[in-house]
């Protein structure tokens, strides 16, 4: 299992990139720039990482534990990677081009709309994380 400090690490870089990225995408220019880019498809890269990881270790010893209230949980969390990953799939069809690592923004208002909305849902999600998924794994462990 992966520790509790490396899923903090992961939280903690991914609440910088979404901070420093809130902050550059209301430049319009500065969306342009390869690293405005790179860092963008680094954010991408590192939740989807993190939401991995997370499945792959903290949801398997709730889901195992035999208690209900803690199984139930756990599938609030699942549901919810499941809508992460679709708006994840959406913001990067809509705004991204994986292949050449950089953004395709036609609409600037739109973009820093979708962005933000990004940013507040995965920042919430981390919290979440924190205060009540990585407690409930280890008052079962």
């Amino acid at each position: 299992m992966i520790s509790y400090d490396t899923l903090n690490k992961q939280i903690h870089g991914i609440t910088e990139l979404s901070n420093v990225l809130a902050y550059l995408v209301q430049d319009r220019p500065m969306c342009d720039t390869r690293i405005c880019c790179e860092l963008f498809h680094r954010y991408m890269d590192d939740v989807k990482a993190h939401i991995d990881v997370v499945e792959r270790s903290i949801y398997p010893l709730i889901l195992t534990s035999g208690d209900q209230g803690a199984i139930n949980s756990v599938g609030n969390f699942m549901n919810g990677s499941q809508e992460i990953k679709r708006i994840l799939r959406q913001y990067t069809r809509n705004w991204c081009r994986s292949k050449y690592k950089t953004l395709k923004i036609a609409n600037h208002q739109s973009f820093i709309k979708d962005s933000d909305n990004l940013f507040e849902l995965m920042l919430q999600r981390l919290q979440d994380e924190t205060e009540k998924l990585y407690p409930l794994s280890r008052s079962l462990e």
